[in-house]
């Protein structure tokens, strides 16, 4: 997934109402930026730390930037746009660069399923049984090396849970994948502590037959292309 447009550097002034920033660039311009995460983005969200805007000139957008990556400590970088996750999964998909969803005739996405919900992805192939994909985005990181999910209390993310393990029941592929946006990060886990109710779900899920996948992101000013495998502990 490349930027449309060349991102801008500059420093982060503040984050209010999750979607909004307010970022001086280089050149002295103070602008608000379109946030497009919803979550805590605990360790993102600073005062003063280093951010990159990605500008446009669509008279329907409201806001002229969106604020796309944040510098961490060591020359790191983090994406901040819980939607990117998607874009970036489905480009791997369509050049088959996950082996084990790779082969599937179809690919489609956003298809309802469950009692009220739509899936990332489903995969179709008249060989085999289809495969649901439910992405998510994971950002935060508490100790070295380790990412976590989620950063905050999440019922809309147990919902997504129980409704994979009924696929899985059901003797469909149900597939939980773990897009880590930071690449500061070589595993993964679920933050028990922030939100149990999840933490028992996907143990649930996973008894039932839903497999967990996890990769980092490798990301750039550039754009953001899927990275190696990583385990889930």
């Amino acid at each position: 997934m490349r930027f449309q447009t060349p991102l801008l550097r500059g420093t982060l002034l503040r984050r209010y109402k999750r979607f909004l920033a307010d970022v001086v660039l280089e050149d002295g311009r103070e602008v608000t930026a379109h946030c497009a995460n919803p979550g805590r983005m605990t360790g993102l969200a600073e005062d003063g730390m280093t951010v990159w805007l990605e500008p446009n000139d669509d008279p329907k957008r409201k806001l002229r930037h969106a604020w796309r990556l944040v510098e961490l400590v060591g020359g790191h970088m983090a994406c901040v746009d819980t939607g990117a996750a998607n874009r970036v999964v489905r480009e791997a998909l369509e050049a088959g660069e996950i082996p084990a969803l790779a082969g599937y005739e179809a690919i489609r996405p956003e298809q309802k399923y469950g009692a009220a919900s739509r899936i990332d992805f489903l995969l179709e192939d008249a060989a085999r049984p289809a495969a649901y994909i439910e992405v998510k985005s994971v950002t935060l990181s508490r100790a070295p090396g380790l990412a976590e999910f989620p950063d905050t209390k999440t019922a809309r993310g147990k919902t997504h849970l129980d409704e994979l393990a009924q696929v899985a029941r059901t003797g469909r592929r149900a597939v939980l994948f773990y897009l880590v946006q930071r690449s500061d990060c070589v595993r993964t886990s679920v933050a028990a502590d922030i939100d149990p109710a999840y933490a028992a779900a996907l143990v649930q899920a996973r008894a039932a037959g839903v497999e967990v996948i996890a990769h980092r992101a490798d990301i750039s000013c550039a754009g953001i292309t899927l990275g190696p495998a990583m385990p889930v502990v």
